[in-house]
């Protein structure tokens, strides 16, 4: 949320946000003038109680001098004060309501070095690794979604059978690399000092609105509800579409200390989405899907600090993918593509070489977003309540907060499925992952089960 201070002293500069992020359907003149209505409203309202007050201490001055027609004049007055002011405040009420809803539509403030630009077109490369020795590939690499029921460690179609599309099974041996990831994660982040969290899954609809989830993005949110006598009950309850929802909210409405800062939290956890993708190969397979595992990483920092520490987020995020080897780049986001709550954003994109797209570097392959590193400034703060006193004597003011995906966890595995793929259709596991799949050095299949593989010949 921005600061209503800075709708009334730069409206042009809140203009600008909206329309370089591409923010349809705001209207800021209409919030100015609200606003302008209830701060008029305020000063009425000060003024009626200050009439008020005087009329108050006339009655008393009446009644003492036996005055009592005036005193009662006076009576009739402060009546009529006080039934205006009742209207005042309901009305400034009201208001004030209408424009805290209002004021929740509007996006973050860029920072003034984001690129500007419309879409994805517009985003700016700005560092790639792992290029310089790519490892033998097959002729022709086999995509994940294809590969991966081959090896029978991936199942599409039974998890579209149990929970409809966008769901899956991620079986064997696939289920194990993921656990390798997960872990692997985990001890990285640890080394860079980040304290592990478990987080609750569903969560209310002010942490949703804290974190700018709500009201934006409800319709990609799944809502939690209970049957009670054949109809569903409201239970004011979301699947979480990432750890960063609970984890920032964790110290909502709380004042932190200047010596608590910085915090840097990592929490696992499993996340829900309703994307569908767009089209083509991006709906195939494990790449946009309705549930999927990540790490997330949570920074508390001193205003002073954030942009520092969002250069050294995408460092830590990174390193995830050159410990596995695995190539990639990172795209600083333009506005109209960085997000509704973001003051700047970084992407972080591995290379996967199964599918040969138009936007895929120049060997080939495809660029599959990993992490998304965001700086918000004050933005969730406000929502949130999430203050420091850099000293105890000082007032509080709104910390910064940043977070980073480190990283997706089905995408990392898409990549090394295509990546470390072997011309034999067995696929290499990366070095730094074979001591949490006890030494496990090549990922070889399972044969399938069911009527069908007998069917296909497959399985005698």
């Amino acid at each position: 949320m921005l600061d209503r201070t800075l709708l009334r002293e730069d409206p042009e500069q809140v203009r600008r946000a909206v329309e370089v992020k591409g923010v349809d359907g705001v209207d800021v003149d209409q919030i100015i003038a609200l606003d302008e209505e209830w701060r008029e409203l305020k000063a009425r309202g000060d003024d009626l109680r200050h009439e008020r007050n005087e009329v108050s201490r006339q009655i008393g001055e009446y009644k003492q001098s036996g005055e009592e027609e005036k005193a009662q004049e006076a009576i009739e007055r402060s009546q009529e004060l006080k039934d205006e002011l009742e209207d005042v405040e309901d009305r400034a009420d009201e208001l004030k309501d209408e424009i805290d809803e209002r004021m929740l539509e509007l996006p973050n403030i860029p920072d003034e070095d984001v690129p500007v630009g419309d879409d994805e077109a517009d985003n700016v490369e700005v560092d790639r690794w792992g290029f310089d020795e790519l490892r033998d590939l097959p002729e022709e690499v086999i995509p994940h979604y294809d590969l991966g029921e081959e090896l029978d460690v991936l199942d599409f179609e039974r998890g579209a059978k149990v929970s409809g599309g966008g769901f899956q099974f991620v079986k064997g041996e696939g289920a194990r690399l993921e656990h390798a990831l997960i872990q692997f994660m985990l001890d990285v982040h640890r080394e860079q000092e980040y304290l592990d969290v478990l987080p609750p899954i569903p969560v209310n609809s002010a942490s949703m609105e804290g974190t700018g989830q709500l009201p934006k993005f409800d319709e990609d949110a799944y809502r939690i509800g209970s049957r009670q006598d054949d109809e569903i009950d409201d239970d004011d309850l979301w699947l979480l579409p990432t750890a960063e929802v609970p984890v920032t909210n964790m110290y909502r409405d709380e004042i932190l200390l200047d010596d608590d800062l910085p915090i840097k939290h990592q929490a696992f956890s499993p996340n829900f989405r309703r994307e569908a993708g767009e089209h083509g190969t991006e709906t195939r397979g494990y790449v946009r899907v309705h549930q999927f595992h990540k790490i997330e990483l949570v920074n508390f920092v001193r205003p002073e600090e954030s942009y520092e520490r969002l250069d050294e987020l995408v460092e830590e995020a990174a390193e995830v993918l050159e410990r596995l080897d695995l190539p990639y780049r990172v795209l600083e986001m333009c506005t109209g593509d960085m997000g509704f709550t973001q003051a700047k954003k970084y992407d972080i994109e591995v290379w996967a070489p199964g599918d040969d797209m138009e936007d895929g570097p120049e060997v080939g392959g495809r660029w599959l977003e990993v992490s998304s590193a965001s700086n918000f400034e004050d933005f969730q703060a406000r929502r949130a309540g999430l203050r420091y006193r850099p000293e105890r004597h000082e007032s509080a003011d709104y910390i910064h907060t940043l977070n980073a995906s480190g990283v997706a966890i089905p995408r990392v595995l898409v990549a090394v499925l295509e990546y470390y793929q072997n011309d034999d259709g067995t696929v290499t596991v990366p070095e730094a992952l074979r001591p949490y799949m006890g030494g496990q050095e090549v990922i070889e299949g399972h044969d399938p089960v069911g009527e069908s593989a007998v069917g296909a010949g497959e399985k005698e």
